[in-house]
């Protein structure tokens, strides 16, 4: 299969997916990750033999155009001014959750750093992961420059295990945490907005509005009334990228490995940050969608280029990796939690806005019967993406010292 085929392929797929998710009634679809459907679909084909050598060059192309353009998509949506509104508890357990998984990524690193070949990259993927999300995790690929099938591995681990994660949080996590934290209390105003007739809407109906206001709105990608707001997103986001290539390109030829593409990556997120503050920036609806279907995009392009003989082989290890990186991390935070005397419910709203993605924090109050946290949780959840990548870039520079 030629090239400009799995171009249109990698562009074609989630674009199908969508279509099928949200036009044609297949709720089955509803149910499923769609990164991780992006994932396989990539990797069968990469395993037919229907992708054909010169197929690395434009796939690579195209991981390097959705990393570009989907950082800015996703930062516009970013809201710093509430930065403010996550003191107290919330904000001090969002710190918690980023120190903690920090905290132990270092010590995964130290443990399995024999075992890993780069392990101090695979630390940065980790740590942008779990306190941003997938986009972070792109994001850094391309800056640390790693191995397809690590990261393919990595990102596969992160899939399985934060799923079994999910399900304590969402089954007897409250239950078994409620022992040793103390239970929530909400706020006098707090309680007071949920009296009277909004107070009976089904949780599963909550869970999905904020869901949407969280940004898994794929179905307003199919809209024609959605194609002129997309056009608009993307100019921005395609001036965002042609300023952090000039980054790119200023950066002298003698210049350490890899320096140009960190470099870049840190001033696309810094750029998109500040554009974030521009009120007409700030108002594109559809910039966070677009950014999400670029992600899928990219996960067909990656998971294109993955050879599962040798992603098996690196498994045992890096699923070693993760898992201590995650349920350590988790561990860790519930410790912390308890000498703040921080609640049960707030702990697992900021760790599942680290760990999992801010679409996640709905069906996570819905699980703890809790809805003031939602907002609050949603809001850490798209701070975790905006600094995700940074504390991913100075983790696998720090680790790299360490010989």
């Amino acid at each position: 299969m030629p090239g400009w085929a799995m171009i249109v392929i990698s562009f074609g797929f989630p674009l199908l997916y969508i279509t099928l998710r949200e036009k044609a009634g297949w709720n089955i679809l509803h149910r499923l990750n769609p990164i991780i459907v992006c994932y396989v679909a990539g990797i069968i084909l990469a395993n037919t033999g229907l992708v054909g050598d010169d197929a690395a060059g434009p796939l690579d192309l195209v991981q390097t155009a959705t990393v570009a353009l989907s950082i800015p998509l996703l930062l516009f949506a970013v809201n710093l001014k509430k930065v403010r509104s996550l003191s107290g508890r919330v904000g001090l357990s969002m710190v918690l959750a980023s120190a903690s998984i920090m905290v132990t990524v270092t010590a995964a690193h130290l443990l399995f750093r024999g075992f890993i070949d780069e392990s101090e990259k695979i630390s940065g993927l980790v740590v942008g992961v779990y306190t941003g999300g997938t986009p972070n995790l792109g994001a850094l690929k391309r800056a640390l420059s790693v191995d397809e099938n690590s990261y393919l591995t990595v990102h596969t681990a992160d899939l399985v295990l934060s799923a079994l994660y999910l399900l304590f949080v969402m089954t007897i996590a409250k239950k078994t945490l409620n022992r040793v934290l103390p239970a929530f209390a909400a706020p006098a105003k707090a309680r007071a907005e949920h009296v009277g007739p909004a107070s009976a809407a089904p949780a599963g109906e909550m869970a999905h509005a904020e869901a949407q206001k969280s940004g898994d709105a794929y179905a307003d990608l199919l809209k024609g009334s959605s194609v002129k707001g997309m056009l608009v997103s993307l100019g921005l986001a395609l001036a965002v990228a042609g300023l952090g290539g000039i980054v790119f390109a200023v950066v002298p030829a003698d210049a350490p490995e890899g320096l140009g593409m960190v470099l870049t990556i840190l001033a696309l997120t810094t750029l998109a940050l500040a554009a974030s503050f521009i009120p007409f920036v700030q108002k594109q609806k559809m910039s966070y969608p677009l950014g999400q279907y670029l992600i899928l995009v990219f996960c067909v392009s990656v998971g294109a280029l993955a050879d599962l003989k040798i992603l098996l082989e690196a498994a045992p290890s890096l699923f070693l990796f993760v898992g201590f990186s995650l349920f350590g991390s988790f561990l860790l935070h519930i410790i912390l939690a308890r000498l703040a005397k921080i609640d049960t419910d707030t702990v697992l709203i900021t760790s599942t806005s680290a760990i999992c993605s801010p679409p996640f924090v709905p069906l996570t109050a819905a699980a703890i019967n809790n809805r003031d946290l939602i907002a609050p949780g949603i809001t850490t959840g798209i701070l975790g993406h905006a600094f995700g990548t940074y504390l991913g870039i100075l983790m696998a520079q720090l680790l790299s010292l360490t010989g």
